[in-house]
């Protein structure tokens, strides 16, 4: 369930069968080529598929191009994503567990992938949607486990990310105290399994 949850949050990450839809595709390319290093607090709402709050939460967030991602939910329970550039560690503090996961895997779960990454492979999976400052982008794949993400923009500020899944809940984030990143910060990057932690290698269940 918390892998479920946490690929999500990477949820927040492209051939198209119209030209708009490519424009669109292209303007979003241009956003973030602003972003290629970015550290933010954010809120978070859950809703369910009747608009019910479910669950909120907040954190830190930071990401570095290519392919590095840190999110960090402190409250109301603390979770930790950490994308090194090749793998993707998912902290579970109280259940003192960890999993591991290719970064394809969560390239090819999110389409909040697309933040950090800029193979244009990766982005021919995904549907682009421009309105006004907001990116609706969907999966092709009718499988993937998230079933929409929007990224909202005021000017060159990524502002809010809203990730729909399959069952129709939504979680929308809110980013404040937008900086670029420090040297410091690059550390963030970096995962070290904390002694005692079991380890879930998916990685190894990817390759069978």
């Amino acid at each position: 369930m918390l892998t479920r949850i946490a690929l999500l949050a990477l949820s927040f990450p492209l051939l198209f069968t119209a030209q708009a839809s490519a424009d669109d595709a292209a303007s979003l390319k241009q956003k973030l080529s602003d972003l290629n290093s970015l550290k933010a607090q954010f809120s978070q709402t859950v809703t369910d598929i009747n608009g019910k709050v479910i669950q909120q939460g907040e954190g830190t967030f930071a990401l570095a191009v290519p392919n590095q991602f840190y999110w960090h939910l402190t409250s109301p329970d603390e979770s930790l994503i950490v994308a090194d550039g090749q793998d993707v560690w998912i902290y579970n503090p109280f259940a003192e567990e960890v999993s591991v996961l290719d970064l394809n895997q969560a390239i090819e779960a999110s389409p909040i992938a697309l933040l950090v990454h800029r193979d244009d492979y990766t982005w021919q999976q995904y549907q682009v949607t421009q309105a006004d400052n907001c990116y609706s982008i969907a999966p092709k794949d009718v499988d993937a486990g998230v079933a929409k993400v929007e990224v909202c923009f005021n000017a060159s500020s990524l502002q809010t990310m809203k990730l729909e899944d399959q069952q129709g809940n939504l979680s929308e984030f809110n980013l404040s105290e937008q900086a670029t990143l420090a040297d410091v910060d690059k550390s963030l990057f970096k995962f070290t399994v904390p002694e005692g932690v079991d380890i879930d290698d998916q990685r190894l269940k990817a390759v069978k």
